[in-house]
């Protein structure tokens, strides 16, 4: 993993959480929670083919 995913996962957090925070003060708690669970999905997104090549590289260490 390089240093620059990491730093597009906290911007997507920031984003989203200044998004919460702002739909839940004008009292749009739906979007809000949707905004989260969007967020959420997105990382998620992210992080499936970052896994895989974990997994690849593990495999090809310990030969299986």
């Amino acid at each position: 993993m390089d240093i620059s995913f990491l730093f597009k996962i906290a911007g997507i957090g920031l984003i989203v959480a200044i998004m919460q925070q702002m739909l839940s003060k004008t009292g749009r708690e739906e979007f809000a929670t949707l905004t989260v669970i969007t967020g959420i999905i997105v990382i998620i997104a992210m992080l499936i083919p970052q896994l895989s090549s974990v997994i690849d590289e593990i495999s090809a260490i310990f030969n299986l």
